[in-house]
């Protein structure tokens, strides 16, 4: 799966690609062989392929003198093995490119079946290119380009297997026809030898009867046959320059068409990229827009919820002060009650203790009181004492 973002790149990518190839497939030609530049197309590819042939084969000789350099010289298995598998992968390569190579040159590239061959891989590439461009829209992701890819891998691999047991086949039929062939010389050469006996037998026979009125007939037919083999190279000159000339007017045409044609798509591409310019730029206006009211809003709103901390602040710092006094106070109010108890609790001890001794003393209104006037008398006979 992809991300938004890199499914419209690739989207984007995709749907390039597609028109290009649509473009490219309506601008081909049906064949090269009428180009003027045919002769140096078909001799720059296979002046491509020989320098190819080249490098390999030098590249082969040179990592196989350095083997046997090493192989003289040193003894490092670890080095040889090393050198012998560059050998085998140059001597893989070097094959692999001359097979390459042959069949390249069996093969004519300007024929129209190469151009069809070509049109094909065309048509195929832009309809995977269009299934991919329309699951990376709908679902942003490619599973169809891999199922592609694998199908194409199978198939080719498929297509490796006959190709190795056709290859098989033909070497056993070329081993066949080469017996046959040997068998057909030995019995042509036995049957020439009796066709020569026969026809030296009737040569001898008829050579004299014959020889005049052969005479006279080749030389007839030989004027005959001139004269018609004349006009049919004049015949087929004609019938090729017409044919030239039609396929001149037929790719004018076809060019003109596809010229015209090319013209209208690039106008309807570029309005329709003048609209989604004109869509973003718009859009992209209106989210700036959005977000720049957001930012606002966003800025006002943290504006007044400072202002509003900074209230509370105030306003906590306030409560703060006032609880602290209010337990300040408390605890005042909750010592001198402590004190004013202890004093009390030690007052009534002191009271009570001095009850007692004044009790146990008679002092105050706990002291004896003398019956009569006798115990007045003594009483104040002691006083004055």
């Amino acid at each position: 799966m992809l991300s938004g973002t890199d499914a419209i790149h690739i989207a984007t990518v995709l749907e390039d690609c597609v028109d290009q190839l649509t473009i490219l497939g309506r601008i081909m030609p049906a064949s090269f062989e009428t180009r003027a530049d045919a002769v140096e197309m078909v001799s720059n590819e296979l002046n491509q392929l020989v320098s190819g042939q080249r490098e390999l084969e030098l590249r082969y000789q040179t990592i196989l003198g350095k083997k046997l350099d090493l192989m003289s010289s040193t003894k490092n298995m670890d080095r040889l093995t090393e050198v012998e598998k560059e050998v085998i992968e140059a001597g893989a390569d070097l094959k692999n490119s001359t097979h390459v190579f042959g069949r390249s040159l069996r093969q004519n590239p300007l024929t129209g079946d190469n151009m069809v061959k070509v049109q094909e891989d065309r048509m195929f590439v832009e309809r995977c290119m269009s299934n991919t461009l329309s699951e990376c829209i709908q679902n942003c992701s490619f599973q169809s380009l891999a199922e592609t890819v694998r199908t194409q891998k199978e198939r080719k691999a498929r297509l490796q297997e006959t190709i190795l047991k056709e290859e098989n086949g033909r070497k056993h039929v070329r081993m066949l026809q080469k017996k046959l062939v040997d068998i057909q010389k030995e019995k042509e050469v036995e049957l020439q030898q009796r066709n020569n006996m026969i026809a030296h037998f009737k040569d001898q026979l008829q050579e004299m009867k014959a020889k005049t009125d052969m005479e006279g007939k080749y030389l007839k037919k030989s004027a005959e046959v001139t004269v018609a083999q004349t006009q049919k190279k004049c015949t087929l000159s004609e019938k090729a320059l017409q044919d030239e000339i039609e396929s001149l007017k037929f790719k004018i045409e076809e060019e003109n068409r596809c010229n015209q044609e090319i013209e209208n798509y690039l106008r309807a591409h570029q309005e329709e990229l003048e609209k989604k310019v004109d869509y973003w730029m718009e859009k992209y206006e209106k989210d700036v827009e959005a977000k720049q009211h957001e930012l606002d809003v966003l800025k006002a709103s943290k504006a007044k919820d400072l202002d509003k901390l900074q209230e509370l602040t105030k306003l906590y710092k306030e409560y703060e002060q006032v609880v602290v006094e209010d337990r300040i106070e408390k605890e005042k109010a909750r010592r001198k009650a402590d004190q004013e108890a202890i004093e009390l609790r030690a007052a009534i001890r002191v009271q009570s203790w001095w009850r007692g001794v004044m009790v146990r003393k008679g002092f105050g209104p706990y002291s004896k009181k003398k019956k009569g006037k006798k115990g007045k008398k003594g009483k104040k006979g002691k006083k004055k004492k």
